[in-house]
């Protein structure tokens, strides 16, 4: 059951910046509740031997203020591009059943909402990343450069517990529009990372 996959990773949220579960997850968020959309663009990978390189995926929950207080409500998309076979793995991936980062999530998740292929495109523009999955997801967040950092580097969490990596980057989001699952929000804040690496 072996897997590995690599690639870029973006996600915004409805806590304004910035996101206070970044931080931790027993933190509470800024609202009642904390809403975010994970958009994983896999560059190179295979699962249990299947080639899954060039694919998409993006995941949107809905949890409580406090993260770890559990019931999640999660769906996941699957890119259209992928084969049956594919988009079988992905799954398997993306919802935990073999192990791996969003296994260790597992216990969290309430409600499992679904899984629906669509098309889901990425563009990485310097700082600015942006996203559309179908007609229920688009938006686009920019990466914060701190004021007086003359290098144009962004800022960047370290050391955080986050399913993608200990190490993202800060961004704010630019533009919103998301309605999927039941789940509709204003993308506020956002994380970002080039690359990612998972195996299991």
């Amino acid at each position: 059951m072996a897997w590995r996959l690599k690639g870029s990773y973006v996600e915004t949220c409805s806590c304004d910046l910035i996101c206070p579960c970044n931080a931790t997850f027993d933190h509470g968020a800024t609202y009642d509740y904390c809403r975010v959309t994970l958009v994983f663009n896999i560059r190179e990978g295979d699962v249990e031997g299947i080639d899954i390189g060039g694919l998409k995926v993006a995941a949107i929950a809905d949890t409580p203020k406090v993260m770890t207080d559990g019931n999640w409500r999660l769906g996941v998309f699957i890119d259209e591009n992928a084969s049956e076979e594919q988009a079988d793995k992905l799954v398997k991936v993306f919802t935990g059943q073999i192990g791996g980062p969003m296994a260790a999530l597992g216990p969290l998740v309430g409600e499992m909402l679904g899984v629906e292929r669509a098309a889901i495109t990425v563009e990485d523009d310097g700082v600015r990343h942006s996203v559309r999955v179908g007609d229920s997801i688009d938006f686009e967040i920019e990466d914060i450069v701190p004021f007086g950092v003359e290098t144009g580097q962004p800022v960047r969490f370290q050391g955080m517990f986050h399913p993608v990596a200990s190490d993202l980057t800060i961004a704010e989001a630019k533009r919103s529009r998301i309605n999927a699952f039941g789940i509709e929000y204003e993308g506020k804040t956002g994380l970002s990372t080039s690359e990612f690496s998972w195996a299991a």
